[in-house]
């Protein structure tokens, strides 16, 4: 599989080595790309020569003794939804055809201090709703990838680059990368600025990223995380150590939390058996847990959050092309219009009592585990599936990660979800390697 069978760290490792080339790199994810392209669609735009010439430009720098960043040479996806000065951000809608940013996202920004390429940018669904854009799952080309940062997650599990970003207002990472096979790291609220992203959602609006191994999502997560005083829900605060605790031996064997939730109907009957299994399998280690009443009310508070917000956020584009919106971002829209104040308010604060309850249930758990998604992904290319399984975490702002560490029926991907309060993204992440190498013991 030449370079791209490289993970992101070992890739920045021998860039930094000398013993590979970023330029030999990143041809050879062109090259991949080439070949599955033609079936996955998993890129919005891609100009190969200059990625080439990022590529080039990178060795230039090492080999002059330049300073090198923690991504230096190493190529990166981006969803068509976060700004880029040098290449179109479309938004997955004709209506923003031909939009052309000024400006980085500080996200983008960021990876390029960090010294990554910038391949792409990856297929996103319409204005990062629900209606699919042309990409298909890496694992069957019938079947969904998922949505909306449909096109990251593809790209990661078809080895096309090692590491892609993506965004979530509901469970847009988290469910791609469950669907395709990847690793899908969603970090807290507030964590990584949002600053020329596409809005939907102050209140729900979260960046993520892909990867195939937990030291790459440490990595990438880490480069991102930064105060930005342009994203009021970002805060001066010392950069956790990511990398460095996702590497390192829990003090104590961590006990899991296993979470049905309200909505552990919606689950297909072979999740609810591998869960079944994974739980007997992890013995003491878990526990399984009864949310509270009020977190059946989770969902609804979800939609009417949302749906106002995605009114408000896309005024303008109903205004003057409702017609070429698909119907059910139209439909969202005309609901979110109809939203009283008073429901809204009341939806916000319920938010705010169900983070204070899982603060306290969280104090006896390393991390709640849950199903990533309802089931492998469904065999269709006109529908992202559910992200019921998701609602709960991003409401509340908390870390979350999926690991495929499970094949359905039909022998596709299906991802175990862990999350953890607020603010616990160092601690997650050593949780989740922890639960891998335990998986990995049967």
């Amino acid at each position: 599989m030449t370079t791209v069978g490289l993970s992101a760290r070992e890739a920045a490792a021998a860039i930094r080595a000398g013993e590979i080339s970023s330029q030999e790199l990143v041809r050879d994810c062109l090259d991949r790309i080439a070949e599955f392209e033609p079936t996955v669609q998993a890129w919005a735009h891609l100009d190969r020569d200059y990625a080439l010439a990022q590529a080039r430009t990178a060795d230039d720098i090492r080999k002059s003794g330049g300073v090198t960043g923690p991504l230096h040479g190493v190529p990166v996806g981006v969803k068509d939804i976060f700004d880029t000065h040098d290449m179109p951000t479309e938004n997955g809608t004709v209506l923003h055809a031909g939009r052309t940013p000024m400006h980085d996202a500080t996200a983008v920004a960021l990876l390029r201090e960090a010294g990554a390429v910038i391949l792409g940018k990856t297929v996103t669904t319409e204005l990062a709703v629900f209606a699919p854009g042309k990409t298909t799952n890496p694992h069957d080309i019938e079947r969904t990838p998922g949505g909306s940062s449909s096109g990251s997650a593809a790209a990661v599990a078809a080895f096309m680059v090692p590491l892609a970003i993506g965004t979530q207002t509901n469970g847009s990472v988290i469910r791609p990368a469950s669907f395709c096979g990847v690793i899908g790291f969603k970090p807290s609220h507030g964590l990584i600025s949002r600053h020329g992203v596409l809005r939907q959602s102050r209140h729900l609006d979260q960046i993520g990223v892909f990867a195939r191994t937990l030291d790459d999502a440490a990595l990438i997560a880490e480069a991102l995380v930064a105060y930005d005083e342009n994203d009021p829900d970002t805060r001066p605060r010392a950069r956790p150590p990511l990398i460095e605790t996702a590497a390192s031996e829990p003090p104590v064997t961590p006990l899991l939390a296993f979470v049905k939730s309200p909505v552990w109907d919606r689950a297909d009957e072979s999740t609810q058996a591998a869960f079944e299994e994974l739980v007997e399998h992890l013995g003491e280690a878990v526990a399984e847990v009864e949310l509270p009443p009020a977190f059946a009310d989770a969902v609804d508070w979800h939609r009417t959050i949302v749906e106002a917000d995605i009114a408000k956020s896309f005024a303008r584009e109903y205004a003057i092309g409702r017609d070429r919106l698909s119907t059910i971002l139209r439909e969202m829209i005309e609901r979110g219009r109809s939203v009283l104040a008073i429901d809204y308010a009341h939806a916000v604060d319920g938010v705010e009592f169900l983070k204070r309850s899982l603060d306290e249930i969280f104090e006896g758990y390393d991390g709640f585990l849950s199903p990533a998604t309802t089931g492998e992904a469904p065999v269709s290319l006109d529908s992202t599936g559910s992200p019921i399984f998701c609602t709960l975490w991003t409401l509340c702002g908390a870390p979350a990660i999926t690991l495929p560490v499970f094949q359905g029926p039909s022998g596709m991907p299906l991802g175990a979800q862990l999350a953890a309060p607020q603010g616990g993204d160092a601690r997650l992440l050593r949780t989740a390697q922890w639960l891998v190498n335990r998986v990995n013991e049967k």
